[in-house]
């Protein structure tokens, strides 16, 4: 994956989750920083949480499916960033495709 994606995807994750992260990182510090991030929401209640988790559009089924794994705020976090990346990509692909058209049929 390029550093450019995942700088993009740690920028969203600091403004999304309020995360510390310096200028320049790895996927695994992301992970590592928004696993603790996950267990202090957890702790915090689970209410607040799962509102989270419903706003990033996390699917229930796979969210279902690590709470009972071994290391749960890991997943989670596997989780959080893989939908971060789904989305900056999306843009990535819409905005191509729109460069993509031609000017005149453009709004």
């Amino acid at each position: 994956m390029s550093s450019q994606v995942i700088q993009e995807a740690a920028i969203a994750l600091q403004n999304e989750w309020g995360l510390q992260l310096p200028d320049i990182i790895s996927e695994e510090e992301i992970l590592k920083r928004l696993a603790q991030r996950v267990t202090v929401l957890i702790e915090q209640g689970p209410e607040t949480f799962f509102q989270l988790m419903y706003r990033l559009d996390i699917s229930e089924k796979k969210l279902n499916g690590v709470m009972h794994e071994e290391y749960v705020a890991e997943n989670i976090a596997r989780l959080i960033y893989d939908r971060q990346l789904q989305k900056i990509k999306t843009r990535e692909l819409f905005k191509s495709m729109n460069e993509e058209v031609d000017p005149e049929l453009k709004w």
